[in-house]
């Protein structure tokens, strides 16, 4: 096997997996936006969310699982990056790529708290007397805080932008994939980052929120992980060049093996 072929494998799946993951994730958040007014409904009192949650019935909280492993697609090529890249020796994108698996552990928490937790939380609210609904709200707004705006809206957003951030600096500073992709990268997780006043307001009162914030800069992220996806797939592998030539440092020199006689070469050839 050649190590075209070794590097190729992998290539395609981690770009397949990028725009697959990121088209996957964005048709079923347009689905939950248009179903369950997702994400501004984060934002409302329980006693506005969970009837909404039980009158969306069974498919909203299939929605709500599609949601949720679709994103986790996400982590595959994170991991697979710096194989593709030839860089598994570089201590910036290694640091990187468990940063971003782990950001994407955290939204997928997150996530999937709206499956396992939610639904026993909104059937008891609505079936429940005055008292029950005090408890539930309560019982919602302690979950709602730590799996949601804690795990999922702060550290797995935090996490995923220092890996876009860091990428794109090793984008820029290797030239191993276009520098403009860098430059975009550090770009839209500069958006991404100001959805961050709309989660602490959530626990700061008063907190500077840009509203359309979470929209344009998770939208932007998104596309560019899909791009990333695009370029890794397009992305020309030389014939010939093992990992370790791949991801050494431009203008570095390698240094030729020594030539062996011809008897040399004859004698190994022999059972």
């Amino acid at each position: 096997m050649t190590a075209t072929s070794v590097i190729s494998s992998p290539r395609r799946t981690t770009g397949a997996l990028f725009i697959g993951g990121a088209l996957a994730f964005a048709a079923a958040a347009t689905v939950l936006s248009s179903t369950f007014d997702w994400p501004d409904i984060l934002r409302e009192p329980a006693g506005v969310v969970l009837p909404a949650f039980v009158a969306g019935g069974t498919s909203l909280v299939w929605t709500w699982f599609a949601t949720a492993w679709t994103y986790a697609v996400l982590a595959v090529p994170i991991l697979l990056l710096p194989t593709v890249l030839g860089r598994r020796g570089d201590p910036a994108l290694r640091v990187a790529t468990y940063v971003g698996a782990t950001s994407v552990v955290f939204a997928l928490i997150g996530f999937l708290r709206w499956v396992f937790v939610v639904p026993p939380l909104a059937d008891a609210y609505v079936a429940g007397d005055a008292t029950t609904r005090a408890a539930v709200d309560a019982a919602w707004t302690a979950q709602h805080q730590f799996g949601g705006a804690l795990l999922g809206e702060h550290l797995g957003q935090l996490l995923a932008i220092a890996w876009s951030v860091t990428l794109s600096a090793i984008i820029l500073r290797s030239a191993v994939l276009p520098r403009w992709l860098g430059i975009t990268g550090l770009v839209v997780s500069a958006l991404y980052l100001t959805n961050q006043g709309d989660v602490l307001a959530t626990a700061v009162p008063g907190f500077p929120v840009w509203d359309l914030g979470g929209f344009i800069g998770s939208t932007a992220w998104g596309l560019w992980v899909a791009v990333l996806g695009v370029v890794i797939l397009l992305r020309p592998i030389r014939p010939g060049i093992a990992e370790s030539e791949v991801g050494a440092p431009a203008g570095s020199a390698s240094v030729p093996s020594p030539r062996r006689s011809a008897a040399a070469d004859i004698s190994s050839s022999r059972p």
